[in-house]
């Protein structure tokens, strides 16, 4: 096998409209298998799955352009939660822009149930050797990971932290505490289950939304201390809040990953070599700049994937 993730409403209701490729998050529909070309990608239909979330929707936007660029018909599916387009892969969903602890521990879960020691660590190869007997049961191949490393991150409001004088997440051992997160953060190392279990805080989890408007919001409003979000967010500092430090690191490799049906990669072999020259072109401090362009400046997520693949000869 080859070793091989507010401006409030703007942005997200912009995500919604221009990047959700379906309602809901039921991905199966009729016809999905894709359409077997040549290898080139002319004649060849292929479907991305990914998340909705803002950085998720900016890769996805990338991958779709660089593949569009090699001759294939895409159709990008944005939903909640991980599980969704997992869950379709690797039949009606042939690839998905992926974290590499997030997708062999999710595959874990799913496989050995809710309690399956994770199987991730700090270091992206290390976890995706881990996991390899899982992926190829999944029938998923994992291409080379990217330098960009994107975790799970937990912010507060700027008065809660001045208030309560809370600057990392050991500040909160022995609270209780509202976070809002993502639904799937529940049971999670990286999340509801490692704020609990290293960090010893009392939390009630309020499944709003990963980066949504509505975890914004809700921390905004007092109604959670906590919220979560990417550890790239650039938008925190304007809106107010402040991303705490895991100072016990809970988080291990989110390195990008894209994740490739093994079966549609054996047929499409130039599809490696494609999303593996652009991982290459993304480093956090890269990714960083170009959420801030989305985030900040409201600019569209193609518009910002099609200007970057171009200055670097993706596209």
């Amino acid at each position: 096998m080859h070793a091989r993730r507010p401006l409030l409403a703007v942005t997200a209701l912009a995500l919604t409209a221009l990047l959700v490729g379906c309602a809901g998050d039921d991905l199966a529909a009729e016809d999905d298998a894709p359409t077997s070309g040549s290898g080139g990608g002319e004649g060849t239909s292929v479907v991305i799955g990914s998340q909705s979330f803002d950085e998720a929707a900016l890769v996805t936007a990338m991958y779709q352009q660089v593949l569009e660029s090699q001759g294939y018909d895409v159709e990008t599916r944005l939903v909640d939660t991980r599980p969704v387009y997992l869950n379709e892969m690797p039949d009606s969903v042939q690839i998905a822009p992926e974290y590499v602890a997030g997708i062999v521990d999710q595959l874990n879960t799913d496989a050995n149930g809710p309690d399956a020691k994770p199987l991730s660590t700090s270091d992206a190869q290390e976890t995706i050797d881990a996991g390899a007997t899982l992926l190829e049961d999944k029938g998923i191949t994992l291409l080379e990971p990217s330098e960009a490393f994107s975790a799970n991150g937990y912010f507060a409001s700027q008065e809660f932290s001045d208030d309560q004088g809370v600057t990392k997440l050991s500040d909160l051992e022995g609270e209780a505490v509202t976070l809002a997160a993502a639904p799937d953060c529940k049971g999670r190392t990286d999340c509801e289950k490692g704020l609990v279990d290293t960090y010893g805080i009392d939390i009630t989890l309020e499944p709003l939304g990963y980066a949504s408007t509505e975890t914004f919001q809700a921390v905004l409003d007092g109604e959670a201390q906590l919220g979560q979000t990417s550890t790239l967010d650039g938008t925190l500092e304007e809106q107010g809040l402040l991303l705490l430090e895991d100072d016990l690191g809970i988080q291990p490799a989110q390195n990008l990953v894209p994740a490739v049906s093994t079966e549609f990669l054996a047929d499409n072999p130039d599809v490696e070599g494609a999303l593996d020259d652009l991982m290459a072109a993304l480093d956090n401090d890269t990714l960083g700049e170009l959420l801030v362009s989305v985030q900040v400046d409201r600019e569209q997520p193609d518009d910002v994937a099609k200007e970057f693949l171009e200055s670097e000869g993706l596209i």
